[in-house]
């Protein structure tokens, strides 16, 4: 999107144009820096400019997400991104925590660290009326580090927005970037990549991963804002509220497992229902090694039982199909199990879209909102719990059949071996003569332990009895 001049961009462009000048005059040495221009290499003068006279850019895609942690300051930014207002927000959320955008991000207090220790290691770039192209944490820390000088690379004069974009982009995806984008960042970058008519090849090849990765962010994207929707509520003096990209910012791990189990399931039924019992996980901050106890029975048979009433929805019988509106075409409704359980994830969402807006709320709606909060952690904490345990307990039922299959591989391999030595004239009996009664003495034991409790074996067990007794 375009946004006009900012209102000090002709002093800005004056200074740069005499410095600019100044470097091409010069007899010493010129400093540059190579960006990709419009699908070619170009090398851009570099100069000193003060920092107070430049201005964050507000399409960065560095803090994208993280600007609606304030709703009032971010449309203040929207309608006047020059201000000194949107430029003193744009400062804090340059230095916050991505996930938490009250706290300070212990990224930037290193990058404070550094630079009053080394000063300015590499140039930003800037456009030729001062807005920061790439450098604007640099900026930020400078600013609070009482910097008086910026260097910076500056920009063509027929720089346009989708430049901007472009080059930020190509700095942020060189592997030598120091600062990654927050990871809900990153997936913005590649829906506006997407939104500007770049195809899923190319992205990949600009992000320097793989197609299946950008068709895996999609997903996550869109995931993410269905779960937003799904929480939006309106509050009792007439203000919605909902969960913001922020709130998934640490989930990026949880959110790829899901993917991966989401989209290999089978069964559409059990996909969703998988999908449903992990995003209450997710929500509520199970960890990662939690939401993968998470399977797609988690719901009937640990999760709903456990329920408290009031996160049990009735959900009457659906019709097995509905019909399309304006066209004479009908599919498949949702089961009513799935419904009772997205309306159970529902109440969760918006409770934890309230309790995100706690000034907003009366001491009614704060003590609902953490009421429901609670009564669903401490049922899917019970039932996760009761998962583990029979997961643990299904593991060591499976371990011994599936060690015996792994030996019998080897032992198929084993067979290999000797026909190939016989064949070379290789085969020494003596050591498998040794090898042959360490593994009798071992089936024995495995005899003895296989036979405890069996009243009535089967017939690889009898085989084994038989062949590790001593019939001598």
């Amino acid at each position: 999107m375009a946004l006009p001049d900012p209102p000090g961009g002709n002093d800005v462009r004056s200074l740069v144009a005499r410095r600019l000048a100044e470097v091409q005059r010069g007899q010493g040495a010129r400093e540059s820096v190579t960006i990709e221009w419009r699908g070619r290499p170009l090398s851009i003068d570099v100069i000193d400019v003060p920092v107070e006279m430049l201005y964050y850019n507000p399409e960065t895609h560095r803090i994208r997400a993280q600007r609606e942690h304030d709703p009032h300051r971010d449309a203040h930014l929207t309608s006047d991104p020059w201000s000194q207002e949107s430029q003193d927000y744009l400062h804090d959320l340059l230095k916050a925590n991505p996930a938490d955008p009250d706290r300070e991000d212990p990224e930037f207090a290193g990058l404070l660290d550094d630079l009053r220790e080394y000063g300015q290691k590499d140039p930003g770039i800037i456009t030729p009326n001062g807005i920061l192209v790439n450098g604007n944490t640099r900026r930020a820390a400078l600013k609070d580090s009482g910097f008086p000088n910026i260097r910076v690379g500056v920009l063509p004069s027929d720089w346009s927005w989708q430049d901007i974009g472009a080059v930020e982009l190509e700095l942020q995806l060189r592997k030598e970037h120091r600062r990654d984008y927050s990871y809900i960042n990153w997936l913005l970058a590649i829906e506006e990549e997407e939104a500007n008519g770049r195809g899923a090849t190319e992205i990949a090849k600009s992000f320097r991963v793989h197609q299946k990765t950008i068709q895996q962010a999609r997903w996550i994207l869109s995931f993410i804002r269905e779960a937003i929707d799904r929480s939006r509520v309106k509050l009792s003096d007439g203000s919605t509220v909902s969960m913001r990209l922020v709130d998934f910012e640490q989930d990026q791990e949880k959110l790829k497992e899901l993917h991966r189990a989401y989209t290999s399931a089978k069964d559409q039924e059990k996909a969703d229902a998988l999908k449903e019992a992990r995003l209450l996980a997710i929500v509520l901050g199970k960890s990662k090694t939690d939401v993968r106890l998470i399977e797609d029975n988690f719901t009937d048979k640990y999760l709903k039982p456990r329920l408290a009433p009031e996160l049990k929805s009735e959900v009457t019988a659906a019709p097995a199909s509905v019909k399309i509106p304006g066209l004479d075409i009908n599919v498949r409704d949702t089961s009513p199990k799935i419904k009772q359980a997205r309306a159970t994830t529902d109440m969760v969402l918006r409770a934890r879209a309230k309790t995100a807006a706690a000034t907003l709320l009366t001491p009614k709606e704060s003590a609902e909102a953490n009421r429901v909060i609670s009564a669903a952690d401490k049922a899917v904490e019970s039932g996760l719990t009761t998962a583990g345990r029979d997961i643990r307990l299904r593991k060591r039922k499976l371990a011994a059949p599936e060690r015996l299959s792994d030996v019998n591989d080897l032992l198929l391999l084993c067979i290999d071996d000797i026909a190939q030595a016989r064949s070379q004239g290789l085969f020494d009996y003596e050591p498998l003569d040794d090898a042959l009664v360490s593994l009798r003495d071992t089936l024995r034991k495995l005899a003895q332990q296989a036979s405890r409790g069996v009243n009535d074996p089967g017939e690889g067990l009898i085989w084994l009895q038989n062949a590790t007794t001593d019939r001598r």
